[in-house]
């Protein structure tokens, strides 16, 4: 099925009763209403098409009200103040509120972000867990309400934030299972992981379609057809909150309301042009399903709406009353809570993170407000006096957090570490189940001469960077936001691709070679375990980058060079967020499995590379994305000629016939090189002091947001300082020290936004600039360039500042183009120069400057080097 073409076929869905809704004189009888699906196996069935709706339809949730509740709601309501209701609807970050703070402010929720953990501890016990949300369930039921507190938890693929714990394969690699059932299972195996640690409601199933594969959360999205991603809301809300019509288990929360997935460009927190009728039947088919199997929370999208053709002007959805209110909560029918996503009232035109009144009146509920959540509470009890946020609409998001918390069990419920599973080691785990998943999920791409399956009593080669790396087949949101900064040791329950071939066949009949420097001669077979590094949000977004994976990994293409063509079979095993543009890989290779991002259990895997194993039936996933024939062919879908269409996927006793493939790419991405003119004068960016309009900023997890130096040149953040210094002339210097306790970056940026640079690209210009390296740096360090982040480019510098003398000035020469391939948009450059590193390293920075024709230097770097 096409991304953007659905089902005409109304009368036929009408009579598979779909969708009810006959002819009458009222516009709302006439509305179409969505209850449950029909079943297949038990579980929900994914539907061979839907129907195309012309409004948005009701939905008939399998969780209901009862009189009584509404009585009881209703009640407790009419004793509150409004600094407690206000209270209700503030969610707090647990690093920034304490136990005692619930209790006086009478919060409603907390939230632990991605990396964030008790006591700032990555390895907490489960214990550890319990113990903090017994203490703010303790606080809050020690408030004047006695209104207990939820917390909230971005449990996406499993308790992915919690130590020893499970993790399932991310969305996109369950999306191409096509199994309903599993997904239910999984959402069950999750509540009971949540329930281990404490936590009562899940930020999860996210239910974005993703129509541009450039978007860095498209293995967030179950697949690019909405049939599937209607099935699994279904199934994945189902196994979280349990069966019951009136009582729920763990809060699931469907997610982002709405469009996400289908932002121009790919571009995260960006704009959908969608028409209504687009949003109607591909972007809101997912809620439909959630919404019938009873989800009690939707989360708001950090996107806009807006096409300016069509009339269309919502702008940042979480100020939208249209989407929310209107749409959402009047004609879907939704009433359980809505909540922002974080800081996302933030983002509404003429707000700030603590202050919106009209993301309140489009129908927000609970207001994620990690950090300044005091500030937010004394801005929203005095808009709601001035008359500027009504009493009603507060009291309606009061009402609907209530009911949710009446049916969730907590009202009347024990505290975290009293309820089922509390504390349980075993709870956390569900490797079985996760390596079923892991097998349901590869699919199979190529396999000429039915390499694949591997015989048991197989000796093989295994090379490649992923092949034996946690934090590589994990991805992001695991452990830690982006999910990068893992080690093996951070999973003691998990098995990488590797340690699953030793399972397999014997450690004696496994040679591993990461780099590949070992002679495949005698071996049967090569396997290169290859693919993407953790990212997450906006760090995602490929940008106009193009999709091949060579230039975005080139060192991936290099280690199948040094193997490919010996005379050995290469298995490659690729392990990705996203379809990439793979076709140089796929030529080097005989057999080729996607293997998405896998989770803990990387012995399921291994499974399927060798016969036999768990009388396991083979490769069985078929892609839910289509996978790019071309490196520029952004949007693709299944109308629009690609290598490999949804649905595609070999059995292990198919060769398929992918044949040799074009391997032709543009150099600079696929924004083009063309227009912009030659530079040929310096961009000064610090010289002495900056140079208008450019301004130079610290950021940290202090503040992301940048502090700027102050006129005395100076800055500070708890992880990086600025201070002035001698490099050249007295003063002209920002001498920067990261103290090794987290990341943080020194950078120089136009406040106003980007500028059109390709003249320098077209001067081959380099970035060039001044250092006294004062101690080198201890982690990975890079200077990239910023396109109005998340657009950007990077080059890992490390190995350059640990290679210049100590106290003495070098000068640094970065050609533009090494930037330009790595993705950065020219045309729109804001941050000409940024240095980050999460370790220790003290350097001087000065003489900042872009310099035509500086690249042809001799000391000039060459891309290869910045690898």
């Amino acid at each position: 099925m096409s991304r953007r073409h659905l089902s005409a076929a109304l009368a036929a869905v009408l009579a598979a009763g779909l969708i009810t809704g006959g002819a009458s004189a009222s516009p709302e009888s006439r509305r179409p209403v969505v209850g449950e699906p029909r079943t297949e196996h038990g579980c929900a069935r994914i539907e061979k098409e839907l129907p195309e709706l012309a409004d948005w339809p009701r939905v008939d949730s399998r969780v209901k009200s009862k009189p009584a509740d509404e009585r009881r709601v209703k009640d407790i309501l009419a004793g509150m103040t409004l600094a407690e209701k206000v209270g209700q609807m503030t969610q707090p970050e647990i690093g920034a509120i304490t136990p005692d703070e619930v209790r006086e402010y009478g919060i409603g929720s907390v939230l632990n972000g991605g990396g964030s953990w008790p006591n700032r501890d990555k390895h907490a016990a489960p214990e550890a867990w319990l113990a903090l949300a017994d203490a703010y369930w303790d606080a809050s039921k020690a408030s004047r309400t006695g209104i207990p507190a939820i917390w909230g938890i971005d449990a996406v693929h499993g308790n992915n934030n919690v130590y020893g714990a499970t993790v399932f394969p991310h969305n996109i690699g369950l999306g191409a299972a096509h199994d309903p059932c599993l997904i239910r299972d999984i959402g069950k195996a999750t509540a009971e992981q949540i329930r281990a640690t404490g936590q009562d409601w899940a930020f999860a199933p996210t239910l974005a379609v993703p129509l541009d594969d450039r978007w860095g959360r498209t293995y967030e999205g179950f697949s690019e057809d909405p049939r599937i991603t209607r099935a699994y809301g279904y199934e994945a809300t189902r196994g979280l909150q349990g069966n019951s019509r009136s009582r729920v288990g763990v809060l699931a929360t469907a997610k982002h309301f709405i469009g996400d997935g289908g932002t121009a460009g790919g571009k995260d927190q960006g704009v959908n042009p969608a028409s209504e009728a687009e949003m109607i039947n591909v972007h809101g088919q997912g809620y439909y399903g959630a919404l019938a199997a009873g989800a009690q929370t939707v989360m708001v999208s950090f996107n806009s709406w807006t096409n300016p053709d069509l009339g269309i002007d919502e702008g940042k959805l979480h100020g939208s009353k249209l989407a929310v209110n209107d749409i959402l909560k009047g004609k879907m029918g939704f009433d359980g809570l809505v909540v922002s996503d974080w800081n996302g009232i933030g983002q509404v035109a003429g707000c700030t993170n603590s202050s919106c009144p009209q993301a309140i009146n489009a129908g927000i509920d609970v207001v994620m407000v990690p950090n300044e959540w005091k500030a937010f509470i004394a801005n929203t009890v005095a808009q709601v006096e001035s008359g500027e946020i009504p009493l009603a609409r507060i009291d309606d998001a009061v009402t609907r957090i209530l009911r949710v918390k009446l049916r969730s069990g907590v009202l009347d419920g024990e505290k975290p570490s009293q309820r089922d599973h509390a504390g349980s080691a075993d709870a956390l785990e569900a490797r079985k189940l996760a390596r079923e998943a892991v097998r349901k999920s590869q699919v199979l791409l190529k396999n000429d001469n039915r390499v694949l399956p591997l015989s048991p009593r197989s000796k093989v080669l295994v090379v490649g960077k992923s092949a034996d790396s946690m934090q590589n087949q994990t991805g992001g949101w695991t452990l830690t936001w982006q999910g990068t900064g893992n080690t093996n040791a951070d999973f003691p329950n998990g098995t990488t691709v590797l340690g699953g071939l030793k399972e397999a066949l014997g450690e004696q009949n496994v040679v591993f070679s990461e780099t590949g420097d070992v002679d495949p001669t005698g071996f049967d077979a090569v396997i290169a375990v290859i693919g993407e590094t953790p990212y997450a949000e906006g760090v995602g977004d490929i940008g106009k980058r193009s999709l091949e994976a060579a230039k975005l990994y080139p060192n991936d293409l290099a280690v199948l060079d040094k193997v490919s063509g010996k005379g050995t079979p290469v298995v490659t095993v690729y392990v990705s967020g996203r379809p990439l543009h793979v076709n140089k890989e796929l030529n080097r290779s005989d057999a080729f499995v996607a293997a998405w991002l896998p989770g803990t259990e990387g012995g399921g895997v291994a499974d399927l590379l060798v016969r036999g194993r768990h009388s396991y039936p083979g490769y069985t996933g078929k892609l839910s994305f289509s996978w790019p024939r071309s490196a520029c062919q952004t949007p693709v879908d299944a109308g629009g000629d690609p290598l490999f269409k949804p649905g595609y996927g070999l059995r292990a006793h198919q060769t398929g016939n992918v044949g040799r493939l074009d391997e032709t790419s543009p150099e600079f991405g696929c924004s083009g090189s063309g227009g912009g003119g030659t530079a040929t004068e310096d961009l000064e960016l610090h010289v002495r002091t900056d140079v208008a309009p450019y301004r130079s900023y610290i950021g940290s997890p202090d503040n992301w947001g940048g502090t700027e130096l102050g006129p005395d040149g100076e800055a500070a953040h708890s992880s990086i300082t600025v201070v002035p210094a001698d490099v050249n002339v007295q003063g002209d210097a920002m001498k920067t020290t990261w103290t090794g306790t987290g990341p943080g970056q020194v950078y120089v940026q136009d406040p106003a936004g980007g500028s059109d640079l390709r003249g320098y690209l077209n001067a081959d210009a380099a970035l060039v600039f001044d250092v006294i390296v004062h101690q080198a740096p201890a982690a990975r360090t890079v200077v990239s360039t910023h396109c109005q982040y998340p657009c950007f480019a990077e080059v890992n510098a490390t190995n350059v500042f640990t290679g210049l003398p100590t106290g003495v000035k070098s000068t640094v020469k970065i050609p533009i183009s090494c930037f330009a391939q790595g993705g950065l948009d020219l045309e729109n450059v804001n941050t000409p120069f940024l240095v980050y590193t999460e370790g220790a390293f003290q350097a001087s920075f000065a003489n900042v400057r872009w310099v035509p024709k500086a690249a042809a230097d001799p000391d000039a770097k060459t891309c290869a080097e910045l690898t």
